[in-house]
């Protein structure tokens, strides 16, 4: 049986790569030209050589930039604070490279996320990966069922340590390579540059402002905020400030105490069912307002126009338009949608 793996570079798909060839599969190793990715791409290549595989380059830069950077620029100019990992899992590794795996006459694609995947009762299922804090299946809530039964994720139930004692065991030159961090086609976590360069414009100063619109002082433009930001504001005050609401048509920028920040309540739009093709009832859940954020219980009920509203059980801080909310029953992904 034929499989493409997905190879980035690091140690995660190399390994992955390892297993799929040792448990007997036709492995084919493939990397995705996608923005500065030339050291990954020549890592990749560097260990399909060891493993004995044969190995592709597609170029993706592209359709990159038009479903995941122009994304990203966009929701920053509206105000929002966007996900660009849970959009390219989605937009380009599962379904322009699941493309590239018809092509090569493969019948799955591989990854090295640390996620499983059960099939129950002809339906896929997506569960978390046994990897305890490494667990992605946050940024994968937007794949379908066609999609879900079409991947392998080998290193779905290891941790790192695991990971990584495989590769130094087979003498793989990436055992030790530490993990990407932050959005990968943005150099140096410069993301107001980044928006800028892509964007050629800049968006205009305008004020911070309180609840009842007092002036509180002058912004660099809705991109440099988020909602919950409190450093970098540089707004002098007798008590700390957050961000509380960013209203890019007035281009201002409210600011508000700790309590501000806190709710109870969200709408999500944009929103993939993975237990069910919908939801139907209202149903107890536990839901990740975003990647890092503590899980917690709360309710969901299906709103008009296919929306989602969620009521959690204790206040949330920093919930954000733009980021997205994830749904689990205990292990599962129960579905998830982009917080309106």
């Amino acid at each position: 049986m034929k499989v493409l793996i997905a190879m980035s570079g690091g140690v995660d798909s190399s390994v992955a790569a390892l297993l799929l060839k040792q448990q007997g599969y036709d492995v084919v190793g493939g990397s995705m030209a996608i923005y500065q990715t030339e050291s990954a791409v020549e890592d990749s290549r560097k260990i399909a050589k060891k493993l004995g595989i044969p190995f592709h380059v597609f170029d993706f830069r592209e359709v990159f930039k038009k479903r995941v950077m122009k994304y990203f620029v966009d929701e920053y100019l509206a105000g929002r604070t966007p996900n660009p990992c849970v959009v390219c899992n989605k937009e380009i590794k599962f379904d322009a490279l699941l493309d590239e795996v018809f092509n090569l006459g493969a019948e799955y694609i591989a990854t090295g996320h640390y996620a499983q995947i059960e099939e129950r009762d002809g339906r896929y299922l997506l569960k978390r990966g046994k990897g305890g804090v490494k667990d992605q299946t946050y940024f994968l809530y937007r794949l379908g069922q066609d999609q879900l039964s079409r991947i392998l994720f080998p290193i779905g139930q290891m941790d790192k340590d695991e990971v990584r004692r495989i590769a130094k065991e087979n003498d793989l030159f990436v055992a030790d390579k530490e993990d990407s961090q932050e959005v990968c086609f943005v150099d140096d976590n410069d993301y107001v540059g980044f928006i800028e360069r892509f964007s050629k414009r800049r968006m205009p100063r305008g004020k911070f402002v309180d609840s009842r619109g007092n002036v509180l002082g002058e912004h660099s433009g809705v991109y440099n905020y988020t909602i919950g930001q409190r450093k970098g504001l540089g707004v002098s005050s007798n008590r700390p400030l957050f961000v509380i609401e960013i209203d890019v048509e007035r281009n201002v920028v409210v600011l508000g105490d700790d309590e501000d920040t806190l709710g109870s309540r969200l709408v999500a739009k944009d929103v993939n069912w993975i237990m069910f093709d919908d939801l139907e009832k209202d149903m107890r859940v536990t839901a990740k307002i975003r990647s890092g954020a503590k899980e917690t219980f709360c309710t969901i009920k299906p709103v008009k126009g296919g929306r989602v509203e969620v009521l959690f059980d204790t206040p949330q801080r920093a919930i954000t338009p733009g980021q997205s909310v994830v749904f689990y029953d205990n292990d599962y992904v129960v579905g998830g949608g982009v917080i309106e």
